[in-house]
């Protein structure tokens, strides 16, 4: 699933992950207006934009350090 609702759509990359550098900046080219929006989303709910920014970084890790350990790349 790539669109979450409210949030908008994640499109696919152009470059292949071997082209790091392209790849890298597409990604985050691609998911900041859509973190924006979430941070967006929190702060009108009531939450500190920097606490939400913190929470999404230590959830983000979290998630690579599940995937790695499981060897599951999509954890």
């Amino acid at each position: 699933m790539n669109e979450m609702t409210g949030i908008g759509f994640v499109s696919p990359p152009t470059h292949s992950a071997n082209e790091f550098l392209g790849y890298e900046t597409e990604c985050r080219s691609v998911l900041k207006p859509l973190l924006a929006g979430l941070l967006d989303m929190a702060e009108s709910a009531g939450w500190d934009r920097r606490t939400v920014a913190s929470a999404l970084m230590f959830l983000a890790a979290q998630q690579v350090s599940a995937a790695g350990a499981s060897g599951d790349r999509k954890a």
